[in-house]
């Protein structure tokens, strides 16, 4: 079986997560985080429209981990990514984090933001 490295040239994935936190990049990030193309931030949440809406010229598809369940986002935030051109993923943070990492590996635009388990 011949092995290849994975090579994140896009941005940085998502090495592991716990309750409260995400490690980015070798890094751990408490809360809610974005990351993608432009970095790695804190994200304020649902309410928190204008990191996610500045991503709409580098990312054509933006990842939301709702935490441990998903759950449905606001239809507004909604309506705004999608008005933006972003297309909008929604599943758990777990599956979120794979997600991403498989598509980052895959040279995707895209971008992730997470609500912690």
């Amino acid at each position: 079986m011949r092995l290849n490295e994975i090579n994140y040239a896009n941005a940085e994935p998502v090495d592991g997560y716990g309750p409260g936190f995400f490690r980015i990049g070798g890094h751990v990030h408490q809360g809610a985080v974005l990351t993608g193309p432009t970095g790695t931030q804190a994200w304020g949440g649902y309410a928190d429209e204008a990191p996610l809406r500045d991503l709409s010229e580098v990312i054509d598809v933006l990842f939301i981990g709702t935490g441990a369940e998903m759950a449905h986002i606001p239809p507004e935030l909604r309506q705004t990514l999608e008005s933006a051109g972003i297309g909008v993923e929604i599943m758990n943070s777990p599956a979120a984090c794979r997600t991403y990492n498989v598509l980052l590996s895959e040279g995707r635009r895209i971008a992730l933001a997470l609500i912690p388990v």
